[in-house]
């Protein structure tokens, strides 16, 4: 069996806003789905806020004052945004030469994320990064984050404990579920969240690139 190297065997990451530069979309789409159903219209932060939550709770938090029955039809509205601008979105930078360096030490790689399956799936095979994950969970399949399920499934999937996994993202959300399923995690400052949020959940670094990213997990992970 090959040596597995240095502190972690398994590398989870969080995918929006974290490997995909999506915030700024996925903001502006729940905005519009809010004005097209009649409530509220977040502010851009309030609508960054709940990216990472599965869709359901991301709009309940996006949308508090419209009746759960009508939680449906927002659905229905950001999926329509989304889907009109999903062309537009890109790996940040440096994103595939990470994980290919990661997967040539030897780690596992998977993603958890908010995204629901049809959602991963479609994006994984777009961006040509599928083959480069062992494993991912969605929201849709297990439970929202910062429940820590998805990533109690993905330990158990491959016999790994808590201290030798890392979970990577942009959201408190993330850092909570790593939290919750007593995992060190690591946190980046350019996605959904203010990095000054993240001080509570104790982030082992916080990156503010892709590059200081890779040059972290190269040296420490």
């Amino acid at each position: 069996m090959t040596t597995r190297p240095r502190r972690f065997d398994l590398i989870a990451f969080d995918w929006d806003g974290t490997l995909f530069d999506s915030t700024a979309l996925i903001a502006r789409c729940i905005q519009d789905a809010c004005r097209d159903v009649g409530v509220a219209v977040p502010s851009e932060a309030d609508a960054a806020y709940v990216i990472g939550l599965g869709l359901h709770d991301a709009l309940k938090h996006a949308a508090p004052g419209l009746p759960p029955e009508r939680y449906p039809e927002l659905g229905a509205r950001y999926r329509h945004h989304y889907l009109a601008r999903q062309d537009d979105l890109v790996l940040f930078e440096g994103t595939l030469a990470m994980l290919t360096d990661l997967r040539a030490r030897n780690h596992w790689l998977a993603v958890a994320t908010g995204k629901s399956r049809r959602g991963l799936d479609q994006v994984l095979q777009q961006s040509g990064l599928g083959p480069l994950f062992d494993a991912t969970r969605t929201a849709d399949e297990t439970q929202s984050k910062p429940h820590p399920q998805m990533l109690l499934e993905l330990m158990r999937e491959f016999g790994v404990d808590p201290g030798r996994t890392l979970m990577i993202g942009d959201t408190t959300h993330d850092l909570q579920l790593a939290a919750n399923a007593g995992a060190p995690r690591v946190g980046v400052s350019f996605g959904a969240h203010d990095h000054a949020s993240f001080e509570p959940f104790e982030p082992l670094f916080v990156a503010h690139s892709t590059r200081e990213l890779r040059d972290w997990l190269l040296a420490h992970g």
